[in-house]
């Protein structure tokens, strides 16, 4: 009867050497005391911070030429959710990975029109108000055209926006019913009810923040507080908490990435990195598989540093 062939690179060598006891019971315990007191004092210690979310409302009463300059850009389309594409619109191609158009096959899932869903439709569930009423009125009986305009005229003041009494001013002529649309909308957001607008539009359920989180983003205030507790992509955002807190460390590969050249650079980086982590996966997997990788552990013997106390027995 033939035996097979030993293999070095597969193969564990028969051991042939002494035995110790070892009760892993009272090791487990032990480990499992020794953690946990850890996690308690240290928890306790350096906890994470319990920073509020921020809502549509803290954003528009903390920085209301902020708001208001934000809701013009939903109006013109200039803000990021305006032109990102699908999931959300058909504003731009989105992200590809070569000549894969991944987001457009994908197609728009989350249809968001930012002018119906955040400016529109907000505006229309509140109750009756006359000029507010008359202004939406006056919008939505215009033509594309005649609204493109009066945004348009809107917009060239837009740089010299200031806020008093309560009231966004803008040096516009022209400007059809847009200054009475962005100063309720502003007034609306600063009071909350623009929140639960933005959550209640879609449904009955309340639960799809999707609106709202858009919203906020699409304005620089979420961005700078950001940038003050080092969570922007370029800081390693995904591995901190605020406050400069160490938060989920075994990302670092996959933040890394994003830090260096071409995907620091690339308006494709999200898709790119995901490729290539799902890449670097598929080869962790098949480690066991892959002649001359499979034979590093037991070429470099960190195994016998590791098990010292067995291999001087």
């Amino acid at each position: 009867m033939s035996t097979k062939p030993f293999r070095p690179d597969v193969d564990a060598p028969e051991y042939k050497g002494k035995y110790v006891p070892y009760d892993i019971i009272k090791e487990g315990t032990i480990a499992i005391i020794v953690v946990g007191l850890l996690v308690v004092l240290l928890a306790t210690l350096f906890g994470s911070p319990d920073e509020r979310a921020i809502t549509v409302k803290a954003w528009s009463n903390a920085d209301p030429i902020d708001f208001a300059t934000t809701a013009l850009g939903e109006l013109n389309g200039s803000t990021v959710t305006a032109k990102y594409g699908a999931p959300y619109n058909t504003a731009a191609p989105g992200q590809n990975l070569g000549p894969l158009r991944l987001a457009q096959f994908a197609g728009v899932t989350i249809p968001v029109n930012t002018v119906r869903d955040f400016v529109i439709n907000p505006l229309s569930s509140l109750p009756y108000d006359k000029p507010l009423s008359a202004a939406l009125t006056e919008w939505k009986s215009a033509s594309a055209s005649q609204q493109k305009s009066w945004v348009s005229n809107y917009t060239a003041g837009a740089s010299k926006m200031t806020w008093s009494n309560g009231q966004i001013n803008v040096p516009a002529t022209n400007a059809g019913p847009v200054p009475e649309l962005i100063n309720k909308l502003t007034s609306m957001a600063r009071s909350g009810a623009l929140d639960q607008a933005l959550v209640t539009g879609g449904g009955f359920y309340t639960t799809n923040y999707t609106k709202p989180l858009l919203f906020v983003a699409d304005g620089t205030y979420l961005a700078n507080l950001a940038q003050k507790q080092h969570l922007l992509g370029s800081q390693w955002g995904m591995m901190n908490e605020t406050g400069s807190y160490p938060g989920q460390a075994w990302l670092w590969l996959y933040t890394f990435w994003y830090q260096v050249p071409p995907f620091n650079s690339s308006s494709n980086a999200d898709v790119q990195v995901s490729a290539l982590m799902g890449l670097l996966s598929i080869l962790l997997l098949l480690l066991p598989f892959i002649p001359g990788l499979r034979s590093i552990p037991r070429k470099v013997k960190v195994y016998r540093l590791i098990w010292r106390e067995h291999y001087s027995a």
